[in-house]
């Protein structure tokens, strides 16, 4: 069933809303019918934010009858780390820092809408985006009872308010205070992970990220000239120290990485061509430092303990992971599904790795691991000291070979 802005006149809808040109046009427009709008606001640690706790007053003054800052940090950082530890990242390397935020968004928001009863959810998302999947496919998981109204999607909204322009001339019009001017070449989506940049001038190919002013760190040829060291230790998965120094809280390790990543420009201005949900291509320069730096880490841990057989499966857990992840399926049964995979993987991955870090560049220097590490230099030795006999593969290789000759023979190899 279609909804309209009239259907919630005298009614409850909560709003998941930042606080934007958009929040702040959707309230107004929703109030402006009766509709008695519940503006949720999760924070994410959103680093583009001066003052987040501003939030809230500004959405009341554009006319929600309530409104509430609610935290997620906590749980950004633990379902982040989910996605690291399966290597789940999307095309290009995006690490879905922005896919996975939606997920933890919803979850921290859905408490105060249960609490008061509301039935009735909207969001800022566009038509043509891949939030208005992940904003509207969660909820149906978590809480099927709750009906989405996306002003994206009205015919009402898009004839009145269907463009930037359009939206601030509205705001004007109604004395209603929003920082968001035409002249803005770009959108940015911020927390605490990552940053998202797109739209507006970056739709072109011909622009250059240089474009874009990064927020969590310096590109990588405003670096400084010298190489920083950096230590990360991990016990079963988990993150718990940097350079020596215990953190007891997630969100702790992500803040100090994303200082000491940031300043040596690494993962920021990641520039990726990518493929929606929706069917279409949107370009997309990313920012997340610190997420890259543990990322990296995993890796090289991951590269130590995971035999061949293993490998070649956990490459197609995280691939598919990925995709939920990018498409807002994380409540399904196939993450749930995949993530046993991963967290028994995880449950073996401790050590400690340290990198360089130089202009963008993330040096290995050495790593330890414990118990679980299957590497071993006297087995992998390609010296006569290492306790693997050469002799002992001429007996594997014949065996290998018996089938490569009777296909030549059989004339089914593929001519030079």
């Amino acid at each position: 069933m279609r909804l309209s802005r009239t259907d919630f006149r005298g009614k409850w809808i909560a709003g998941l809303l930042s606080g934007g040109l958009d929040s702040t046009t959707i309230v107004h427009w929703l109030s402006q019918v009766g509709a008695r709008v519940l503006s949720i606001t999760v924070n994410l640690g959103q680093p583009d934010e001066t003052d987040i706790g501003d939030i809230p007053k500004r959405m009341k003054a554009a006319g929600a009858e309530e409104a509430v800052m609610v935290d997620g940090r906590s749980l950004l950082a633990r379902y982040m780390l989910q996605v690291i530890q399966g290597q789940a990242f999307h095309e290009g390397g995006y690490w879905n820092t922005t896919g996975i935020a939606r997920m933890a968004t919803v979850v921290a928001a859905l408490r105060p809408i249960t609490e008061r009863g509301i039935t009735f959810l909207t969001h800022g998302a566009t038509g043509r985006g891949n939030d208005q999947v992940r904003f509207e496919i969660a909820p149906a998981m978590l809480a099927p009872q709750i009906q989405v109204y996306a002003p994206w999607r009205d015919p009402e909204f898009l004839r009145e308010l269907g463009g930037r322009k359009e939206m601030l001339t509205y705001c004007a019009a109604h004395n209603l205070n929003v920082r968001a001017t035409t002249k803005k070449l770009y959108s940015t989506d911020a927390n605490f992970c990552g940053l998202t940049h797109e739209a507006g001038e970056l739709e072109f190919l011909t622009t250059p990220t240089s474009l874009v002013e990064f927020i969590m760190g310096v590109a990588p040829d405003k670096a400084p000239e010298t190489a920083e060291d950096v230590e990360i230790r991990f016990k079963c998965g988990r993150p718990v120290a940097v350079n020596g120094k215990t953190y007891n809280k997630l969100p702790s390790v992500f803040s100090v990485l994303n200082h000491i990543a940031g300043r040596n420009g690494v993962g920021i201005g990641l520039d990726v061509v990518e493929n929606r949900r929706v069917g279409i291509k949107s370009r997309g320069v990313y920012e997340a430092p610190g997420v890259t730096l543990l990322a990296s880490a995993y890796t090289k841990l991951l590269q130590t303990i995971l035999d061949r057989n293993r490998r070649k499966f956990f490459d197609i857990v995280s691939r598919q992971l990925a995709d939920v992840v990018y498409e807002g399926e994380w409540f399904g049964p196939l993450a749930g599904d995949l993530l046993a995979v991963v967290n028994r993987v995880a449950s073996h991955v401790s050590g400690t790795v340290s990198f360089s870090l130089y202009k963008g560049n993330i040096r290995f220097l050495q790593s330890s691991g414990e118990e679980t590490c299957l590497y071993c230099p006297e087995r992998s030795s390609m010296e006569s000291i290492g306790e693997f006999d050469h002799t002992d593969s001429q007996g594997y290789l014949n065996v290998h070979t018996v089938l490569a000759r009777a296909l030549a023979y059989a004339k089914q190899t593929r001519t030079p």
